[in-house]
C-alpha cells in the first residue's frame, strides 16, 4: 500500500505552477475593482502571496530544466565527502545507521519522517506564519526563497548519497521499508544525485529558526524540533551526508544574511524617496511621490 501511494507521488509540473501563478494574479486583479471589505482585503493578501509562492515554484521547477547539471563525478564526489568528513572527525552516517537498523521501529519511523514530514511542515510553517505572524512571515519567505535558489545552484553539479556507496555498507531504509520515492536512475519524483546540499535540512532549519523567532510560546521548542528530527531522519535512511546538512545550514545563514541586507537598504531607499516627496518649504513634491508610489509599495509587500 505504502509503496503504491510513494509511486503515484508527483510534484506538480512547471506548467501548472506558472498556470496557477497566472489564474491567482487574475484573481487578484478581479477582486481589486471589488468594493473593498474585510473579506475582500484578507482575500486580496492571500491572492497576492500565492501569486509569489507558485511564481517562485514555477522558477525552481523551470530551473530544473536547464541542461547544466553535472551527473559525471558524483560517486566520486560521494567518495570525496567521505574523506573529508574523517579528515575533520565527524562521525559516519553508517553508524546511526546501523544503530537505527538494530530497532526496527527506529528504523521505519526514519524512513516514514523522511518521506512524510519535508513538504507537508513547510506547508503547515507559511501558513501559521502567514495567519498568526504576518509581521514575520515575509523575511521567513524570503530566506526560503533564497536558501533554495542557493541548494538549486549547488545541486547543478551532482554528488551521491550514501545510499549508493554499498561497498561501504549503506543502504537505502525507504526501499527497506518500501517508502522509496525513487526508482531506477532519472526516474521517481525527485532527482537521484542531489545530496549536496539537502533540501530537506534546509527547509526544515529555516522552519525551526522561523519558529523559534516568531513564536512566543514554550511549545516552540516543541516543534522546532522538527529540525533535528530531520537530520537525523535522512542521516539514518542513507540520503544525505552530514556535510550536506552543513551547507544548508550556511545557506540559511547567509540567505539571512542577504534579507537583512536587503531590509536596510531598502528602508534607506525609502526613508530617501519619502524625504524627497518634500520640498524646501516642506510641501509635498506629487511627482516625485507618484513615481515611487507602486514600487514602494510592491517593495514593501516583498520586503515585508
Amino acid at each position: 500500500m505504502m509503496s503504491t501511494i510513494v509511486a503515484s507521488t508527483k510534484w506538480p509540473t512547471w506548467q501548472q505552477a506558472w498556470i496557477a501563478s497566472l489564474v491567482c494574479f487574475v484573481l487578484y486583479v478581479v477582486l481589486r475593482r471589488i468594493r473593498p471589505s474585510r473579506f475582500t482585503e484578507l482575500a486580496l493578501s492571500g491572492l497576492r502571496e500565492l501569486v509569489v509562492l507558485t511564481g517562485l515554484y514555477g522558477l525552481w521547477r523551470t530551473a530544473k530544466k536547464l541542461p547544466l547539471t553535472q551527473s559525471e563525478g558524483a560517486i566520486e564526489r560521494a567518495r570525496r565527502i567521505v574523506e573529508f568528513q574523517e579528515s575533520i572527525g565527524l562521525p559516519t552516517e553508517l553508524s546511526l545507521q546501523e544503530f537505527v537498523v538494530r530497532y526496527d521501529w527506529l528504523g521505519w519511523s526514519s524512513a516514514a519522517y523522511y518521506i512524510g514530514m519535508h513538504v507537508p511542515a513547510l506547508f503547515v510553517f507559511l501558513i501559521w506564519m502567514f495567519v498568526r505572524h504576518r509581521d514575520q512571515y515575509a523575511r521567513w519567505r524570503n530566506v526560503l526563497a533564497l536558501t533554495t535558489a542557493g541548494c538549486l545552484f549547488i545541486r547543478f553539479w551532482h554528488v551521491a548519497p550514501p545510499r549508493f556507496l554499498t561497498d561501504l555498507g549503506y543502504q537505502d531504509l525507504s526501499e527497506v521499508y518500501d517508502m522509496s520515492v525513487y526508482g531506477p536512475v532519472g526516474t521517481g519524483v525527485s532527482g537521484q544525485f542531489v545530496a549536496m546540499p539537502s533540501i530537506h535540512v534546509a527547509w526544515a532549519a529555516v522552519i525551526g529558526f522561523g519558529v523559534i523567532a516568531a513564536s512566543p510560546s514554550r511549545w516552540k521548542w516543541l516543534f522546532a524540533m522538527h529540525l533535528p528530527l530531520t537530520v537525523l531522519a535522512v542521516s539514518a535512511t542513507g540520503h544525505h551526508w552530514w556535510l550536506d546538512g552543513i551547507v544548508a545550514f550556511g545557506l540559511v545563514g547567509l540567505s539571512l544574511a542577504i534579507d537583512e541586507g536587503v531590509r536596510r537598504a531598502w528602508r534607506a531607499w525609502r526613508g530617501s524617496v519619502s524625504a524627497s516627496e518634500l520640498g524646501g518649504d516642506g510641501r509635498k513634491n506629487v511627482g516625485v511621490g507618484s513615481e515611487g508610489a507602486e514600487l514602494g509599495k510592491f517593495g514593501d509587500h516583498v520586503v515585508g
